[in-house]
């Protein structure tokens, strides 16, 4: 019954005219954003950080959860209509969405997309829901070493589920680590690797550097070649599906929803490896399996229902542990410690409203969703035509806006600009950003909770291993680096992220 006492709160504190239209606004941008190539819904959380300051915490963090889950909505429109995917998590979704388009059915893959999507989150926010609790119990019986051990395994799972070469991963792990050092040491107030730059005395605000490597880099990557939206047809219909077309996506939504679910939750995967991953399996097991790529409904169902379950059920580590999934959830935190909250298992017992509510909000922006992605189709299809030279200058403008805002200080957003460009070169030389933001968020944390755990052992570096729990952890970390060093399964697991680009 408890559960229900925690849901009824969660609605009370969701279903306001306040957090209702933060909820929308919410949604309605991050499907603008997944229609939009070349933005993403990491660098505009980035941006519109600064904006929430003044917003309560619940509204705040509904409203930049919207965006997260909204762009995967939004970014099968694109990779429907046009073969654009405006999300890496849409990348599957164009291969038979597309040609779906091109036979005259693209009113029937956006509409097996945004139903597929609104089955799947719902379920997700189930999950959320029922596991969440449990969870957040067992971490209040977690301590330092416990605690150090599990953003091991996170990192080390970040580089094992990163897209591209393993050593690149590893490598911007380790910079991510590097750049988390910089500023004041709050033991000793030292300052370290700061170079004499007194702005540099307090660290580097994580904003900027997701600003720069997401935001100021996709631009110059999408400046470099010029984007090809021929779009095949300026209205679209046909936005029902007939018995024999839910009755072939009902299985793949279903396994797709439960493989996303569990992707979701793992440091590093989230919505783009579970939609890859549901890709596939459908592939290999489907009995439509020698249409895929020729425009399956399948597979439209399952990846779209991978992604959108993954986005959302990434929120339990990040609600219960405090630990980031991935790059969006580190933001999340960032925006969490902004409004002077701080993340972990003790924020469902200290301000269970927002906890709740946040969970209980996923349902209402998901349907939401459906009205916005059906209904409002003509909209989306004219802003497929905005030529990209016309978005960045406006997208620039917000960047700077925002960075500038944090501080008032003009050094970040030349700051912002090396780690635009620093994110270019890492597109170019194929090393992913994500990664890097992820250490750059869990290298503090980490050096907080190991000199924790040494302090009270009394320097002893048996503790980690010690506690059942944290040398679990470390175990299964060791395991897993060590099983994809292997030649065979590091080339298997090339193979799976490439396969079907």
């Amino acid at each position: 019954m408890e559960i229900f006492a925690n849901l009824g709160l969660g609605l009370e504190t969701a279903f306001t005219l306040t957090n209702l239209f933060y909820c929308l606004v919410g949604v309605f941008v991050g499907t603008a954003v997944g229609v939009l190539p070349g933005l993403g819904p990491i660098a505009t959380i980035a941006m519109l950080l600064p904006a929430t300051f003044g917003l309560p915490p619940v509204s705040a963090l509904i409203m930049l959860s919207g965006i997260y889950y909204g762009a995967q909505y939004g970014g099968s429109t694109t990779a429907i209509l046009v073969n654009l995917p405006g999300e890496s998590s849409s990348v599957v979704t164009a291969l038979d969405g597309y040609q779906m388009a091109r036979r005259g059915e693209a009113g029937k893959a956006l509409a097996t997309a945004a139903l597929s999507s609104f089955f799947a989150g719902t379920v997700a926010t189930i999950l959320l829901a029922l596991f969440a609790p449990p969870l957040a119990d067992l971490a209040l019986k977690f301590g330092p070493a416990e605690y150090f051990s599990l953003m091991v395994l996170g990192l080390v799972a970040s580089v094992v589920l990163a897209s591209g070469s393993l050593l690149n991963a590893i490598g911007m792990v380790l910079l991510g680590l590097l750049l988390g050092l910089i500023g004041t040491d709050v033991n000793s107030g030292a300052q370290r690797y700061t170079f004499d730059v007194p702005e540099l005395a307090d660290g580097i605000n994580f904003v900027i550097v997701a600003m720069g490597m997401f935001g100021i880099g996709e631009i110059i990557r999408n400046l470099e070649h010029g984007e090809d939206r021929n779009l095949l047809m300026k209205k679209v219909s046909g936005l029902m599906l007939t018995k024999d077309d839910l009755k072939r996506i009902i299985a793949p939504v279903l396994r797709g929803t439960f493989l996303g679910s569990a992707l979701g939750i793992l440091p590093g995967g989230g919505a783009m490896l579970a939609s890859f991953a549901s890709y596939s399996i459908e592939k290999k097991i489907s009995p439509n399996a020698k249409n895929f790529g020729k425009g399956a409904i399948e597979g439209v169902a399952a990846p779209e229902s991978a992604n959108n379950a993954g986005a959302q059920t990434s929120f339990i580590p990040m609600l219960t542990l405090g630990i980031p999934s991935n790059p969006v959830m580190a933001l999340m935190i960032g925006a969490m410690i902004i409004q002077g909250i701080q993340p972990g298992p003790a924020v469902m017992t200290e301000q269970p409203a927002l906890f709740w509510g946040l969970i209980v909000s996923m349902w209402f922006g998901n349907l939401f969703l459906v009205v916005l992605n059906l209904p409002m189709i003509g909209l989306w299809v004219k802003m497929i035509l905005v030529p990209y030279h016309r978005l960045y200058p406006a997208i620039l403008m917000f960047c700077a806006i925002g960075v500038f805002s944090l501080n008032n200080n003009e050094f970040d957003i030349w700051l912002m600009a090396l780690f635009g460009l620093f994110g270019y070169i890492c597109a170019k030389l194929g090393a992913e950003p994500a990664p890097m933001l992820l250490g750059y968020i869990i290298g503090p944390m980490m050096e907080e909770y190991l000199r924790r755990a040494l302090l009270l052992s009394h320097s002893d570096p048996m503790v980690f291993v010690r506690s059942p729990i944290s040398a679990t952890m470390l175990a299964m970390a060791a395991i897993a680096l060590g099983i994809v060093l292997l030649p065979s399964l590091r080339k298997k697991r090339e193979e799976a992220f490439h396969e079907d680009e």
